[in-house]
């Protein structure tokens, strides 16, 4: 079967930590596989106020409430390109329905494992598009995409959170993202004993990576 080149986002399933988005900075949430949109909120709330959270459901079904970005392999760590293609194409066409109705400021984006892989990829997708992005316990996707050239020019921070024996994604995987990041975004690595996980200080390590990035675009509307 043909893979599709969109895996639409189902807004409706989308939850937002605010109803006034104009204006303020937005961060964008994508959960790992089996999971649900519900399933990160919960850092929303040890994250920096002036951001506005939207919360994301992955495209694909699993079944039990549980959803996927792409489908998973033999190798968790190694999605491949045309997979991960169509789940950002259906991510990059929610916002810009989002941009269009709701004028949000910057946007960054924070995933943690497959959503952590979306999160990467779509700063490949759309270079331009993204303020920052968090990766937790994620990785790159394997192939070139016509966005990196661009994306190592802007070079955007990103903050990388994973455990080298992280006992769910390889560490190839994690060598192959280091490889790759390492060329084309301000990284910040960071490495935590919380095996597929995140702990209490990698969070509050993130919530300092945000509160620089906002420091970095300029003023923001107050929450």
């Amino acid at each position: 079967m043909d893979r599709p080149e969109i895996l639409p986002i189902d807004d409706s399933a989308t939850v937002w930590t605010t109803f006034r988005p104009t204006g303020r900075p937005l961060l964008v949430l994508m959960h790992g596989y089996g999971a649900n949109e519900r399933d990160l909120l919960p850092l929303a709330a040890q994250l920096p106020p002036e951001f506005a959270v939207a919360a994301l459901r992955a495209p694909l079904p699993l079944g039990r409430g549980g959803h996927a970005w792409f489908p998973i392999t033999a190798d968790p760590g190694t999605p491949t390109l045309a997979d991960a293609d169509a789940a950002t194409a259906g991510v990059l066409a929610w916002l810009e329905t989002v941009r269009a109705e709701h004028a949000p400021g910057p946007v960054v984006l924070l995933g943690f494992s497959q959503g952590g892989a979306m999160a990467a990829h779509l700063l490949r997708r759309a270079p331009a598009a993204f303020a920052a992005a968090v990766v937790l316990s994620g990785f790159s996707v394997p192939g070139s995409v016509d966005g990196d050239a661009r994306l190592a020019q802007l070079r955007p921070p990103l903050f990388w959170g994973y455990d080298p024996a992280d006992p769910i994604v390889p560490g190839a995987a994690f060598d192959r993202t280091r490889d790759f990041l390492s060329g084309h975004v301000d990284l910040r690595e960071h490495r935590y004993a919380v095996g597929h996980s995140i702990s209490a200080a990698e969070l509050d390590d993130v919530a300092e990576f945000l509160a620089g990035v906002l420091d970095g675009v300029g003023p923001v509307i107050e929450p």
